[in-house]
């Protein structure tokens, strides 16, 4: 009778295979991605008026800068008045729950000031506001 083990022992392979976890950080790095909002911004820099108001918005991913030239620009491009709506309508496609914040220089005019909300009101969007520098 022999006692302890055989010299000629099968060796068990050690290697870990690690697909199942690649595929679950896939699902999740897609799924980051789906969910992800992503902030939008007008493309200029506006000298805001202050308001003691002044209220921090959460929702907002449509952001429509004028300056004090008139121009008007939604998304780092420059955009014609008369095509703010079309734009405006195809953002909030993108996400039906955000709103528009309006940066409006403290030197624009107030005629495009209400033509840009009533635009921005005509495309669907309920949550119009405007942006302010908060009063000190």
């Amino acid at each position: 009778m022999r006692r302890g083990f055989s010299q000629h022992a099968p060796e068990e392979d050690s290697d870990i295979d690690i697909t199942p976890m690649l595929d679950v950080v896939f699902i999740m790095l897609i799924f980051f991605i789906v969910t992800a909002s992503f902030v939008k911004e007008s493309g200029i820099e506006v000298n805001r008026p202050e308001a003691s108001t002044a209220q921090q918005q959460t929702k907002a991913n449509i952001f429509i800068a004028i300056n004090e030239k008139g121009e008007i620009w939604i998304d780092k491009r420059k955009v014609k008045q008369d095509s703010v709506r079309a734009v405006v309508e195809r953002l909030h496609a993108e996400n039906p729950q955000g709103s528009v914040v309006i940066q409006a220089d403290e030197n624009a005019k107030v005629k495009l000031l209400a033509s840009v909300t009533d635009s921005a009101r005509l495309a669907g969007v309920s949550n119009v506001s405007f942006a302010t520098e908060e009063n000190q």
